[in-house]
């Protein structure tokens, strides 16, 4: 029989025996899901170090092509709609809109708070700076019949993609002091990807703000940070695997300096963050001339 026959013998399979949990690749896609859950986590971690893991088993695969999701069991409980939404964007089902139909404006502290509880993992941290893409009704047209309810339908417009931003620091880089600015969040509307919708957020912000720079970290949980690469941001670095506590019963997650007594709770810890900056800086300004 040819090789064609069988559409699974042309597909990259993925490695085995790296890791004890599974690795579910995504159709079409060098994305590998490695789903994470707690039962056989609290064995491997009797007989296994996890800080270093999840860290090196991202490196190991990135450097053999492919993309590590590391989906926790516990994240996708507390936020299936969430995780359902970002697993179905990489596999490319997703609702395209383009950015160049959105309209973009500064909102208000609880219309990007309930956006980003709705539509993204973590927690909506404070950020001073809130902008939204809007898609007017004349083009909900886009959009799939029954992707907004009846009464959504009716109104002027749709939030489809919020980021947020933090108050700016002085950070020498360079030599040079630098106004530097955080991208604190990015969300797109579940169930769509607005495309260039980070970069026409990311153009407000600087047409209002003037910035010398702007960063970012990528969750490598979820990212290598290529969208961040793509849109011109230059990587500077990782932070090691962050130490969570984990209630096994509310599933909720705690930062370590949060919480005094762990007993009960288990450490879990993340492949840790890549570290982006976008400069913005003039170059004659960076070196002194005129």
């Amino acid at each position: 029989m040819p090789n064609n026959a069988n559409p699974d013998l042309n597909r990259p399979q993925p490695p085995t025996g790296l890791t004890p949990f599974v690795l579910d690749p995504i159709p079409g896609t060098r994305t590998l899901l490695h789903r994470v859950d707690l039962p056989t986590y609290e064995r491997f971690r009797q007989t296994t170090n996890p800080e270093p893991f999840f860290r090196d088993l991202s490196e190991q695969l990135r450097a053999e092509g492919w993309l590590v999701v590391h989906l926790w069991a516990d994240v996708e409980q507390l936020k299936p709609a969430v995780v359902a939404s970002r697993v179905r964007a990489l596999a490319g089902d997703s609702v395209r809109i383009p950015a160049r139909l959105t309209q973009v404006r500064r909102i208000d502290r609880p219309t990007a708070l309930a956006f980003l509880e709705q539509n993204h993992l973590q927690v909506a941290t404070a950020s001073k700076y809130k902008y939204g893409l809007w898609l007017p009704q004349r083009y909900f047209r886009v959009l799939p019949p029954d992707y907004l309810t009846p009464e959504q339908a009716q109104q002027p417009e749709c939030l489809v993609a919020v980021a947020t931003f933090s108050h700016p620091r002085t950070i020498p880089r360079d030599g040079q002091p630098y106004r530097s600015y955080e991208l604190v969040r990015f969300a797109n509307r579940l169930g769509c990807t607005v495309v260039g919708g980070l970069d026409k957020l990311l153009k407000a912000f600087v047409a209002e703000h003037k910035p010398d720079d702007i960063m970012t970290y990528a969750d490598r949980d979820w990212s290598d940070g290529r969208s961040y690469e793509r849109l011109g941001f230059e990587r500077l670095g990782e932070t090691d695997p962050q130490l969570f506590w984990l209630d096994p019963i509310t599933l909720q997650r705690h930062y370590p300096h949060r919480i005094d007594d762990t007993t009960g709770l288990i450490p879990v810890w993340n492949a840790g963050s890549i570290k982006f900056v976008k400069k913005l800086k003039p170059e004659s300004t960076e070196s002194g001339t005129s």
